[in-house]
């Protein structure tokens, strides 16, 4: 037998495996709706979701805690949409309450929102603002691209019409495609199919292929990009997702134990953290760029923030196989070197011992 290798004569992907790709993404993420395979990286998913539910006469709510979330309403509005930005802090979640405000002002019929941001480490109050949307009858859109892995993201039982995920985040896989699932009101509401299919229509992708019997996706997939999304199944599937989410939240738990024990205030309050990434603080009068700079050889899994509050913090990387005890002692260890190399006064010994005992007690 040849060995499979990642070149042009890669083994085709049958085209019976989509469609049971995408029924293995629709039971991670709790839900009877319909999902579909984007061949694209899951900026493009997202894109298409603004582009296919944006119109004329739409008045959105849009929750902009990241770039990611400005480019959403940037999307919508091209689509012709009327776009009300609800803009947090730099570098903060977004409250439950501006939400219920917002929506007790405006008639909106869409709402949409990042979960998690991988830019900054903070979490958004999904259930809280789900339900929120629900008994005003509007319809949501939820970018899960992050988060889906790290935070439970049910989407039945969150009522999540439209919800965008890619398995380059915390699922640890590659970034060639995406998925997205759509509830039946979602579809009703679609612009309708061009005449010529579109990569950003969602409509121009049922009709080409639910309609068709969910055989062979529409154009020419790549079949390197779908081995490896189903080879990151097998793994979540064989970890166990309530495991998986687990696993982040005891990572999570473990890095912001440490970072308080190195005597560093929090970036946020641990109900308003993901379980992805944790912000850690620059000290006043250095730049994110100075304090990676610091960093020892190696550590390149912290990073500058993205976005308004970029230069203010540093993320500590525990997303998908990176959320497990090397890693964030390592990257705590790291972040306590350079903030030392600063000037900062730190206690590394007692971050790295408040960390473990977190993974040891779990």
């Amino acid at each position: 037998m040849i060995p499979w290798s990642p070149l042009p004569d890669a083994p085709d992907f049958p085209a019976s495996g989509f469609a049971q790709l995408a029924d293995r993404i629709a039971d991670l993420l709790g839900t009877r709706n319909d999902v579909v395979l984007v061949q694209a990286e899951a900026v493009v998913a997202l894109e298409a979701a603004a582009s296919s539910l944006g119109r004329p006469g739409l008045v959105a709510l849009n929750v902009v805690t990241s770039l990611y979330g400005a480019w959403f309403g940037g999307w919508l509005r091209h689509a012709g949409a009327t776009v009300i930005d609800l803009t947090a802090e730099p570098g903060r979640p977004i409250t439950a309450q501006v939400v219920a405000e917002a929506l007790e002002t405006h008639d909106i019929g869409l709402l949409a929102m990042v979960h998690a941001e991988s830019a900054t480490g903070i979490l958004n109050p999904l259930p809280e603002i789900m339900a929120l949307a629900q008994k005003a009858g509007v319809m949501t859109v939820v970018d899960a691209v992050a988060s889906f892995g790290g935070h439970p993201v049910p989407v039945d039982a969150l009522g999540i019409d439209v919800a965008v995920i890619g398995p380059q985040k915390t699922m640890g896989g590659q970034a060639g495609c995406s998925a997205i699932s759509i509830s039946p009101r979602a579809w009703d509401v679609m612009n309708p199919a061009g005449e010529a299919p579109s990569i950003l229509s969602l409509a121009d992708l049922k009709a080409g292929w639910i309609d068709a019997g969910r055989g062979a996706l529409p154009g020419t997939p790549s079949p390197i990009e779908f081995h490896a999304l189903a080879a990151t199944l097998d793994r979540i599937e064989a970890e166990g997702l309530t495991a998986m989410l687990t696993r982040h939240g005891v990572a999570a738990q473990a890095m912001r134990a440490g970072v308080a024990a190195l005597g560093v205030m929090p970036w946020v309050a641990p109900e308003h953290a993901s379980n992805l990434v944790t912000a850690g603080p620059v000290p006043e009068g250095y730049s994110a760029d100075d304090l990676t700079r610091a960093l020892p050889q190696g550590a390149t899994m912290i990073a500058p923030g993205v976005g308004p509050a970029g230069e203010r913090l540093v993320r500590l990387n525990h997303t998908g196989p990176r959320a497990c005890p090397a890693v964030v002692l390592s990257e705590l260890a790291a972040y306590a070197g350079a903030l030392a190399r600063l000037g900062e006064t730190v206690d590394c010994g007692a971050g790295l011992a408040a960390a473990a005992s977190v993974f040891e007690g779990a």
